[in-house]
């Protein structure tokens, strides 16, 4: 009987240990590497998130910038942590769906070496442009970039994000010239471009709109598909002259490859009960976001599906990372 009972214990353990592992997981310090600058929504949200999961866990979760790259330097240092659950990376459509099209060679595969968690946002985006330029549609923006190519200048997020996209799409669809000024993050975009230093931005709707709103910089149109419940106001690019175009951003959590499941699963059902908190819920609305509840597997689709999408935009429009 010892002999049996024994044999089962030890076969339970050799079955089970990462069901064991999961039921105790977080036992130390969780990062969530950023891989943009402070200051935007990968940023705002990890925040979000890592302050709420510490309260929840009892365990400190801590918030890391590692900008460069187009999202591909603080990605690849999550690539290549242990597949335990406590290092994670807040990704989005560059580092996880663009980036492989764009650069010759990708430190990671975005398939092979990471785990979907979980979809955090989707947010809309806004063209915007700095006060001085004399133009209020997409049309008056189109007649001065044809009359004056290579005059303007655009400032994106950094390679691969949906800014930097939003602009060359916008380029190659209206056949016009403008200078792509990549930064490490929206938000430092953002401030040069009221600075003056560019003249306008394909950004997210959350990062621009309050500068908008304070007339620091003019909205023109929103860039997705539908208009924007924040900006009702905005036509999109596509209803106004530029038709089927369509840019939308999302931001998501990813962990390595390899990582339990059991744990996977923990942290979706954590990320899906903040993402659904009233505070949270209402910042939302306001700032022109959306987050529909899903699962590792949907979030998995979700992003293999964006990744065919823009590989055959990427081809067609011929982009190549700088």
């Amino acid at each position: 009987m010892r002999i049996r009972l024994c044999g089962a214990l030890l076969l339970m353990a050799t079955l089970f240990p990462a069901t064991l592992a999961a039921q105790a997981y977080p036992t130390k310090t969780v990062r969530i590497v950023v891989p943009v600058a402070t200051g935007g929504i990968a940023d705002y949200y990890s925040r979000v998130i890592g302050a709420r999961l510490s309260e929840s866990w009892g365990q400190p979760v801590v918030v890391e910038n590692r900008a460069g790259g187009g999202g591909n330097i603080g990605a690849d240092v999550v690539a290549k942590s242990a597949p335990d659950g406590y290092t994670l990376v807040m990704g989005f459509v560059g580092s996880h769906a663009v980036n492989q099209f764009l650069f010759a060679k990708m430190p990671y595969d975005t398939l092979r070496d990471f785990v979907a968690v979980a979809m955090v946002i989707e947010a809309d985006g806004i063209l915007a442009v700095h006060p001085s330029v004399p133009v209020n549609s997409v049309q008056e923006l189109l007649a001065l970039a044809r009359a004056k190519p290579g005059s303007l200048s655009y400032a994106s997020g950094g390679i691969g994000t949906a800014s930097h996209l939003a602009g060359e799409l916008f380029k190659s669809m209206t056949k016009t010239f403008m200078v792509h000024i990549p930064y490490r993050g929206n938000a430092p975009a953002i401030a040069d471009l009221i600075g003056g230093q560019t003249q306008l931005t394909f950004a997210t709707l959350p990062t621009a709109i309050p500068h908008v709103r304070a007339g620091k910089l003019k909205g023109i149109a929103v860039i997705g598909s539908t208009r924007s419940a924040a900006a009702p106001q905005l036509p999109t690019i596509a209803e106004s002259g530029v038709p089927g175009f369509a840019v939308n951003n999302w931001i998501g959590l990813f962990a390595p490859a390899g990582t339990p499941p059991e744990v996977v699963r923990k942290l979706n059902a954590e990320v899906m009960r903040i993402m659904q908190l009233p505070e949270i819920t209402r910042r939302m609305e306001v700032e022109g976001e959306r987050h529909t509840p899903n699962t590792p597997e949907q979030f998995a689709q979700f992003v293999r599906d964006e990744a065919a999408k823009w590989g055959k935009v990427v081809k067609a429009a011929g982009l190549k990372a700088e």
